[in-house]
């Protein structure tokens, strides 16, 4: 007798959960008893994957994907404010040189491997063709590729100019984010100073003034962090932010708004003049119209239909390069190529790197800027009044001496 049971079951598979064959009840003729069999099958080798041998398209993608890692690693170095010394080195007559010999560092260059190599490649492949036909050591019918160089010259004003509006539109971005982070830096520095002139009458009223300067300090790292992916937040304001603020703004959507609501929460409690109070949230403008701005800058890029269309005149332009240099150049358009496409990649991607401004600005120096020159107002207020009281009763007792008080 056999009963086959389903082994995909609840039961079954709750219980056991490797794939069970068909259970087999054999009755045999010498016994009385029953031999159940039950044979448990292990997972069928089909199910596993085997490793795939790498393909060939796979060996394309490694130089791309190399040239994209340094890019991006590029785009995440600290920038640094120049200095008198910098300066001096920017203008410098060896700058030439010293920008030839630092070329293969360039992310830039390197980011150009893969489309110049292509195309140096494919000019090499199209001139060694030609060169075996006119050498007739190919079949005689397989014909020359060349072409007239009248197109490109009605086409290349137009390229030219897809170039420069593109860089100009980009650079226009850079400077849009330039200002803004410049009206970020004026506002943040203006409201903690108008803070630190507040003069608080209690013990608690310090304490909570201190902690609104911590809030101000703490707005343009969170925006720092998000407008630039892959920036520690965590590590930017744990010394700024007491711990249980630290969670509320980690545990936001939009951490700058939130910090904006610490600052607009404390002013309400903080001890002053309805005028001043006033005064000072409307400083607070600034930066919602930063968040604003920053925001279309990192949503909206220059419209894609103008970035491809730059893309694909530029490709198509060095793929028929060849054709139209062969009669005039000979093997020398493989080397007229090779510096057409670096030329005008290079500036092609000039463009794409300015458009995104916030990672190209050197956003990490301008805040440490900003929050030395808080702290050391605060160290030396105690010392500037010092001086000013001293000022004052000096004053007062050479007016005392010459009579013009104590009467």
């Amino acid at each position: 007798m056999t009963v086959k049971l389903n082994h995909r079951h609840p039961l079954y598979s709750s219980v056991l959960p490797l794939p069970l064959a068909p259970i087999r009840v054999s009755s045999l003729r010498s016994s009385s008893s029953l031999s159940i069999q039950i044979r448990c099958c292990s997972p069928s080798t089909k199910s596993q994957k085997t490793p795939r041998s790498p393909s060939f398209f796979s060996f394309l993608t490694v130089i791309p994907d190399w040239s994209d890692a340094i890019k991006e690693r590029g785009m995440r170095r600290q920038r640094s404010l120049y200095t008198s010394d910098n300066w001096r080195e920017h203008r410098s007559s060896r700058r030439h040189f010293r920008h030839v010999i630092s070329s293969l560092s360039s992310r830039v260059i390197l980011s150009l491997v893969p489309p110049v190599f292509f195309f140096t490649a494919f000019a090499t492949s199209v001139a060694t063709y030609n060169f075996f036909v006119a050498s007739g050591w190919a079949p005689p019918w397989l014909p020359l590729l060349r072409a007239s160089p009248l197109p490109y010259q009605l086409t290349a004003p137009a390229l030219a100019l897809l170039l420069v509006f593109r860089t100009e539109a980009s650079y226009g971005r850079y400077v849009e984010g330039r200002k803004t982070w410049a009206r970020i830096m004026a506002g943040t520095t203006e409201l903690a100073m108008s803070v630190i002139a507040l003069k608080v009458t209690n013990e608690s009223d310090y304490g909570i003034k201190k902690a609104l300067l911590n809030y101000i300090l703490a707005f343009p790292l969170a925006l720092k962090c998000h407008v630039i992916s892959n920036s520690n937040i965590y590590m930017e304001l744990q010394g700024l932010l007491e711990k249980e603020d630290l969670e509320v703004v980690l545990s936001s959507k939009h951490r700058p708004r939130c910090i904006i609501s610490f600052i607009s929460q404390t002013l309400q409690i903080l001890q002053m003049e309805e005028a001043k109070r006033n005064i000072l949230e409307a400083k607070i403008s600034c930066f919602h119209d930063g968040i604003g701005i920053c925001e279309q800058l990192i949503g909206i890029p220059i419209p894609l239909s103008y970035t491809r269309l730059t893309s694909r005149f530029l490709v198509f332009w060095h793929i028929t390069l060849p054709f139209i240099l062969w009669d005039d150049c000979n093997w020398i358009v493989v080397p007229a190529t090779f510096i057409s496409a670096a030329s005008l990649f290079c500036i092609e991607e000039v463009g794409v790197l300015i458009e995104e401004p916030f990672p190209m600005l050197a956003l990490d120096d301008m805040l440490h800027q900003i929050q030395d020159g808080i702290q050391e107002v605060l160290t030396t207020e105690n010392s500037i009044k010092g001086c000013i009281h001293a000022k004052r009763k000096e004053k007062f007792e050479f007016d005392s001496t010459n009579g013009w008080r104590g009467s």
